[in-house]
C-alpha cells in the first residue's frame, strides 16, 4: 500500500484535521509520507498547475502540522487543481474557463511516489461530488486505487450518510480502511455516538478505526503537532498503527 485516500460523509466533516494527523504521525515514525490535495476550490488565486508556495488551504494545514518544506515542483504535484471559487469543484474550473482532468491528477500523484514513500491525499466534499460533467470523486478514487479511509461526524445523522458512502463505495469494488470520527465539538460522548459506530460497523462491514475528540488546536490554520493534547497524539497513533503501514 503506497497511499490512502481519504474521503469524508460530507464537506466541512473534518477530512483536512484527519489527513494532516495521518501525516504527521506517518512522518513521526520516519515514514516518507507526503500530502496530496488534488483539487482545492477558494484558493487566494485561481488557476490550474500554479506552482505558488501557498494558497492551498488544506495543503498547508497538512504541512504545518508536519514541519514539512516542499519544493515547487513538489507543491505543484502536491496540489495540482486550484480555483479561486469557493464552489463544487466541477462548477469552480468551469467558472475560470476550463475543466478537470483526472488523468492530469494522477500524473501527479505518480510524480509524488517517485519521491515518497506513502501519499495521503485528501478528496474534496463527499465521494459524489462531480470533478467535471462526466466524473465524480469517486472516478478519481478508482484512477489511484489507493485503500479509503472515511471521515465522519459522531453524533446523530451519521449512521445514515456513513453507510451511503460505504456502500458507494463498496459498489465500485474499492477497499476501504475504515471509518474515523471526528468530533467538531466538545460535547462529551454519549450512548448515541457509542452506538453509532456499533451500528455503523455491524451494517457497514468496515472498522471504525477511532475517534479523533475535539481538540481546539486543530481549528488552527498552521496547527503544530507537538503541540496537540496527548489524548489527540494517542487516538491517531491508534489509528495510524491500524493500518498497518
Amino acid at each position: 500500500m503506497t497511499g490512502i485516500f481519504v474521503t469524508g460523509t460530507d464537506t466541512g466533516i473534518g477530512k483536512t484535521a484527519l489527513s494532516a494527523l495521518l501525516l504527521a504521525e506517518l512522518r513521526r515514525r520516519n515514514i516518507n509520507a507526503a500530502p496530496m490535495k488534488p483539487v482545492q476550490t477558494g484558493c487566494v488565486a485561481s488557476g490550474k498547475w500554479q506552482v505558488a508556495s501557498g494558497g492551498v488551504p488544506d495543503l498547508d494545514y497538512s504541512l504545518s502540522m508536519a514541519s514539512m518544506d516542499v519544493s515547487k515542483e513538489q507543491y505543484a504535484n502536491m496540489s495540482p487543481c486550484r480555483f479561486e471559487p469557493a464552489c463544487s469543484p466541477h462548477l469552480a474550473a468551469e467558472m475560470v474557463g476550463t475543466e478537470i482532468d483526472i488523468a492530469e491528477i494522477v500524473i501527479a500523484a505518480r510524480a509524488l511516489t517517485s519521491d515518497y514513500d506513502f501519499v495521503i491525499v485528501e478528496g474534496a466534499g463527499g465521494t459524489l461530488v462531480p470533478l467535471n460533467r462526466r466524473e465524480t470523486m469517486l472516478d478519481l478514487m478508482q484512477a489511484l486505487k489507493f485503500p479509503v479511509m472515511i471521515a465522519a461526524r459522531p453524533g446523530l445523522g451519521t449512521i445514515n450518510h456513513t453507510l451511503l458512502t460505504i456502500r458507494t463505495l463498496h459498489s465500485d469494488g474499492l477497499d476501504i480502511a475504515g471509518v474515523v470520527f471526528v468530533a467538531s465539538t466538545d460535547k462529551e460522548s454519549g450512548l448515541i455516538e457509542e452506538d453509532n459506530a456499533n451500528t455503523i460497523e455491524q451494517f457497514g462491514k468496515v472498522p471504525l478505526l477511532g475517534t479523533i475528540p475535539y481538540c481546539a488546536q486543530l481549528q488552527n490554520t498552521s496547527p503544530d503537532f507537538s503541540d496537540l493534547p496527548i489524548t489527540v497524539a494517542a487516538e491517531i497513533e491508534k489509528i495510524v498503527t491500524q493500518l498497518g503501514v
